[in-house]
């Protein structure tokens, strides 16, 4: 029995140290915490994801005010790859003045470019998405994108208070979750729904996992009575993307954007970006419509 119970207690502990030693407690993350100023969230995939809503920017669209956490949301996720090297993937939202410095700054630290495009149509004042990748020493890498961040008036801050949300919105929230079929999280007023694909994706190689941004990604924010305003992009292989645009257009909703993200990845990825105004009901089924054609989990 004492053998027995050594094993078991043996067991226990072993358990309680795996659980403590996750890649996320790595000094490499807290050291990256540290240049940021602000504390990672851990994600359920081993990564270390770190946001910077553009909260400092005003941006209308369709006629809607946009929230940061609809379509104004840097960030960038970090993921160990090896000894003392991590892989860092993110999306810089910019003002097209802020662009080609910001750009300068991130290839001077070895930083690469993947993507610079729109999201949004129509939007006032014009905002732009850059797209970079890197591979390397973590606190190079962290202080390469600090200073690209420096070419900007991003607020750093990482303290959010909580909000309140209406009995009315929190009904239309639910009702688009049930629609969909997923739950959500809530990032200020914002509903955010990350659906991720099936297939393993990699990168020249190495596996870049749902939380670095290849989740399906479905935003929602009320903009009046009964209607929600919704963007965000389905990550698609070649053979889904026209069926999903014809879905998204037969529920009335726009097609902003398709392009890719990254350069050497596999399968090979497209992103389509869409906007939608409607009522809960409409915009969720139109979603769902387009995510049955889409090889998701």
């Amino acid at each position: 029995m004492k053998i027995i119970f050594q094993l078991v207690l043996l067991l226990i502990c072993s358990i309680v140290f795996a659980q403590n030693t996750q890649p996320v407690s790595d000094p490499a993350f807290q050291e990256i915490s540290q240049i940021f100023g602000q504390p990672g969230k851990a994600q359920p995939d081993g990564v270390q994801k770190y946001s910077w809503p553009r909260k400092d920017l005003s941006i209308t669209a369709n006629g809607v005010r946009i929230q940061p956490g609809l379509a104004l949301g840097s960030w960038a996720a970090f993921k160990i790859i090896g000894q003392g090297k991590m892989m860092v993937m993110g999306d810089l939202v910019l003002l097209p003045t802020e662009v080609n410095p910001v750009i300068k700054a991130l290839q001077a630290e070895g930083l690469e470019i993947h993507a610079v495009h729109n999201h949004l149509f129509g939007e006032t004042p014009e905002i732009v998405y850059v797209h970079f990748m890197g591979h390397g020493d973590p606190e190079q890498l962290a202080n390469g994108l600090k200073n690209g961040m420096s070419k900007t008036k991003t607020p750093t801050e990482s303290i959010n208070a909580p909000v309140q949300l209406s009995p009315e919105i929190q009904k239309e929230f639910e009702s688009i979750q049930n629609v969909i079929g997923k739950k959500g999280n809530i990032s200020g007023t914002v509903l955010q729904i990350n659906v991720p694909r099936k297939e393993t994706i990699t990168e020249d190689g190495e596996e870049v996992p749902a939380s670095m941004g290849m989740s399906i990604a479905m935003n929602f924010q009320q903009s009046g009575e009964n209607r929600i305003a919704s963007t965000g992009d389905f990550v698609l292989v070649a053979d889904e993307v026209n069926p999903v645009i014809k879905e998204l257009q037969a529920h009335g909703i726009d097609v902003t954007a398709l392009h890719t993200h990254m350069l050497k990845d596999s399968p090979h990825l497209f992103f389509m970006h869409f906007w939608a105004n409607d009522t809960p009901e409409n915009v969720a089924s139109g979603l769902k419509a387009a995510l049955a054609k889409i090889n998701t989990k």
